[in-house]
This record gives C-alpha cells, sequence and structure tokens, in this order.
C-alpha cells in the first residue's frame, strides 16, 4: 500500500507542482494519475521512489516513510517503466532486462535466464534476446522496458507515459498485455498518463488531477463515469460533449454503437445463450 498525506511540492523557481496531496493506492491493484500538461501527475509518480522528494507531507510505503529509505536502494526494490522505453543502447535485450538484477549481485546466468523469462511473460521473442534497442520496433521496445521494470520481482511498478510513443494498434495491444500481466502477477501498480480512455481501461482506481496535483475525483472509472464530481471533470472525460453518451445504430444489418457526436464507438457483440432483446 502506498500513501501520500498532504504532500506538495514546490520546486526552486516558485512553481507549485503538488498541493497538498493525499490518498492511499491499495495493493496489488492499478491507480492511473490522468492529467493534462502542469497537472503533476509524473511529479507525483516520481516522488514514489524518490526521484523528486517533496517539499511538504510524507509518502509511505507499507507504513514505512520513504523519505528515511536511501534513494537508490529504494529505485531497486520499485519498477519503473518509462516513454520511449529508456533503454541502454549498448546492451542487448536480454541484458537490458537483467540490469537491476545484475547491480543488486545477481549472478550473471542466473539473472540472464530469469530475463529470458520475463521476456516470455511480455510476449517478446526469445530470438530477440541478442538484439539491440535500435533493432527492434517501437513496441517491442515498450515490452522490453515492462519485463526490465518487472525483473527484480518489485511489489511496486511505476508506470510514466509508457505507451504515449507508439502508433494505436501497438499501444492498445501493449495495453491488452499489461492487463493481462496484472491479472497474472497482481503488482501495486502507480500508470501516469493524459488520456482518459487508458486511464479507464487500466485503472481498478482513477485519480483525476487539475493544474498544480490538486485532485479533482478520485474513483472507479465507473463511479467517474455515472457522476462526474464537477464541470471540470465533465469536461475532463469528454461528457459534456456527449462523447460518452453511447447508443446503438443499425447499419446493413449489424448493430454498431456510436458517440454523441455519431462516431462509431464499436460493434454490438451479443454473448452466446442471450437474445438481443436482453443486450
Amino acid at each position: 500500500m502506498i500513501t501520500f498525506d498532504g504532500v506538495s511540492k514546490r520546486f526552486p523557481d516558485g512553481t507549485l507542482a503538488v498541493d497538498n496531496f493525499s490518498i492511499t493506492i491499495p495493493s496489488r491493484t492499478t491507480t492511473v494519475f490522468v492529467g493534462s500538461s502542469g497537472s503533476g501527475k509524473t511529479t507525483l509518480l516520481r516522488m514514489i521512489n524518490r526521484m523528486v522528494d517533496p517539499t511538504g507531507g510524507a509518502i509511505r510505503i507499507d507504513d514505512e516513510d520513504v523519505s528515511t529509505l536511501e534513494p537508490v536502494a529504494l529505485r531497486r526494490r520499485v519498477g519503473y517503466v518509462m516513454q520511449n522505453s529508456g533503454l541502454l543502447p549498448h546492451r542487448t535485450v536480454v541484458d537490458n532486462v537483467a540490469t537491476v538484477p545484475l547491480l543488486t549481485g545477481v549472478p550473471k546466468r542466473e539473472a540472464r535466464e530469469a530475463a529470458l523469462q520475463l521476456m516470455d511473460t511480455v510476449g517478446l521473442d526469445r530470438a530477440l534476446a541478442e538484439r539491440y534497442p535500435s533493432q527492434l520496433s517501437g513496441g517491442q521496445q515498450q515490452r522490453v522496458g515492462v519485463a526490465r521494470g518487472l525483473a527484480n520481482d518489485p511489489n511496486i511498478l511505476l508506470m510514466d507515459e509508457p505507451f504515449g510513443a507508439v502508433d494505436p494498434l501497438v499501444r492498445s495491444e501493449l495495453q491488452q498485455e499489461l492487463l493481462r500481466i496484472q491479472k497474472e502477477l497482481a503488482k501495486t501498480i502507480v500508470f501516469v498518463t493524459h488520456d482518459i480512455d487508458e486511464a479507464f481501461l487500466l485503472g481498478d482506481q482513477v485519480v483525476i488531477l487539475s493544474t498544480g496535483g490538486r485532485i479533482a475525483q478520485v474513483g472507479t472509472p465507473e463511479e467517474i463515469l455515472a457522476h462526474p464530481a464537477d464541470e471540470f471533470v465533465d469536461n475532463f472525460i469528454g461528457a459534456e460533449r456527449g462523447r460518452r453518451a453511447l447508443s446503438i445504430k443499425n447499419v446493413h444489418g449489424k448493430d454498431v454503437v456510436v458517440d454523441g457526436t455519431g462516431r462509431l464507438a464499436g460493434i454490438l457483440r451479443v454473448p452466446s445463450g442471450e437474445s438481443s432483446r436482453t443486450v
């Protein structure tokens, strides 16, 4: 469990990035921080592993104040996945994945074997193990980044807009892979995005942030969709434009789902054994 208790962050130039932020992140669930630029979401994420230190309040992991922990040791026990993967270009895929275990003293052969198993976990062909990052596609690089973040078997995985730099099709595939991995491994994931659809897809708990790291609303995707807290949240999730108001339209004998603007949102599939009248 991760607890933010009255956390603030003011940078030396006077910018208030986070203002009196308090929330509890339950263990073995995915919490998504979502907001536009300047909402403090990445700053909040980086305070968990002390890449950034707060100027006020406290952050605790399982009741242990992170400010009392040595930063490097803390970062080695918390997985971190960033945008553009952040891979070491001069190391092969398998050695990139094995980076943290090697730093913590795991024998090279053992670390590399565990890295190969993690490649299986994230859906990477072992034939790619000896390739370098420049020889991989963007989606493959991000999978390597996720594998590296999991390499030390951390309880906590921090993900800073990890799928923001890939095309929509690959992004969708990576989102589904993350859902599968979380179902299998049950980590405590803190995920940062500016995309509300991604937040609703991935998050057990979604935290919508306004400027200065202030909480506009927190809840499950269903709670936020059903009861937006205010006009800001309404605008942010697209409810005021009718984008979330879905309806069914028959096109050439097939039921499709359209949003409030008339744009296609999906295909309606009737579960086996049910009639379309029950949907």
